[in-house]
């Protein structure tokens, strides 16, 4: 018993001099990535020296900081979407409006440290949806020719790969390639196309999130420059250009003038008699 008494009291000094936790929050997930139109949790612990009821905000962070849950209830856009368990938050069928950074608080006034908090990023994920395609119908031979295939709405952003007549075509595997291949962009370029090219070209986007999707196909025609027509056409030019400079420098040298074939003799008009001379004579008689 006496040496029971002795410890005693060091115990309780111990027990005093203790060092309590203060209040502490944590989630298990500081990354959330979810498909479109899912469910996505926000996950949200904490721990409180004294305070019994400590208070629960969720914030969202962007231009500006907008409240998600605050005094006990959702706010828009999230209410009557939303859900939360002690301060774990589940928001229903996300979609790229809800994607961004997000703030768990916890206010604990009567805790030596009286607020705690952590943050969750949240990304939404799209599939891919169908790509827009940019396909010539027809080119020359020996011509660049570029193909272009795009999906803005995929998330992450998607690759691609083109097709000629259903048949996937692969990377070139030599730099004296005479097609080049970007699957980031989308972008397929012939250096110098030849009639071999010709044939139903179509793109397909893809981003491991859903199915791939592919635009509808489209005809590309490679043909020969045909010489004969360019040779008609510039002689046709010629002729017009040389027709334009001869008529103009006939109008201008005066051919066209309005007065010309008239007689270049000046008009002498005969002469009239004076007028008190004819008035003499109508006196005589």
């Amino acid at each position: 018993m006496e040496g029971t008494s002795l410890y005693l009291p060091i115990v309780i000094l111990l027990m005093q001099c203790s060092p309590s936790v203060p209040v502490t929050v944590a989630t298990n997930r500081h990354k959330v990535e979810v498909r479109e139109f899912s469910d996505a949790v926000l996950s949200c612990t904490f721990h409180t020296e004294k305070e019994q009821n400590p208070r629960i905000e969720w914030k969202k962070k962007g231009k500006d900081v907008s409240f998600v849950y605050y005094d006990g209830h959702f706010r828009a856009p999230f209410e009557g979407r939303a859900t939360i368990e002690g301060a774990t938050v589940t928001l229903k069928r996300v979609t790229q409006d809800d994607a961004g950074e997000y703030r768990c608080e916890i206010s604990a006034p009567q805790d030596s440290v009286s607020l705690g908090e952590t943050n969750v990023t949240l990304k939404v994920l799209v599939p891919p949806h169908t790509p827009s395609c940019e396909i010539p119908s027809a080119a020359v031979t020996g011509s660049v020719v570029q193909l272009r295939c795009r999906d803005q709405q995929s998330i992450p952003p998607a690759t691609y790969s083109w097709f000629k007549d259903n048949q996937l075509i692969s990377q070139p595997r030599h730099a004296n390639a005479t097609y080049l291949i970007n699957s980031h962009t989308g972008v397929l370029e012939f250096r110098a196309v030849a009639k071999d090219d010709t044939g139903r070209y179509s793109c397909q986007a893809s981003n491991g999130v859903g199915p791939a999707k592919m635009c509808e196909g489209k005809h590309m025609t490679i043909e020969d420059v045909n010489v004969s027509a360019v040779v008609a056409a510039v002689v046709v030019v010629c002729l017009v250009i040389a027709c334009g400079c001869g008529g103009f420098l006939l109008h201008r040298n005066g051919f066209f003038s309005r007065h010309r074939g008239r007689s270049n003799v000046n008009y002498i008009p005969p002469p009239q008699e004076p007028q008190d001379f004819k008035h003499t004579q109508s006196f005589m008689l």
